[in-house]
């Protein structure tokens, strides 16, 4: 739990964090139109969750050469 806490603290989660909500406020105000709103909130949440796979899949590639060198 605590691991899951550390990562949502993360400085990549607070950005993300902070410019949904400055984007969500922006668009309630009336400031943004809604396209500009689902663009900008489609690029940071993709740039996001790729940067996220992208981890994962380093991590299981990595722990399956070690393991390959182990055996």
């Amino acid at each position: 739990m605590l691991k899951k806490i550390a990562k949502l603290i993360d400085v990549k989660s607070l950005v993300t964090l902070a410019l949904t909500a400055t984007f969500i406020v922006l668009s309630l105000k009336g400031t943004i139109t809604a396209d500009n709103f689902m663009s900008i909130f489609t690029v940071i949440i993709a740039f996001y969750f790729g940067t996220q796979v992208g981890k994962k899949e380093a991590k299981e590639e990595q722990e399956a050469d070690h393991g390959e060198n182990e055996g």
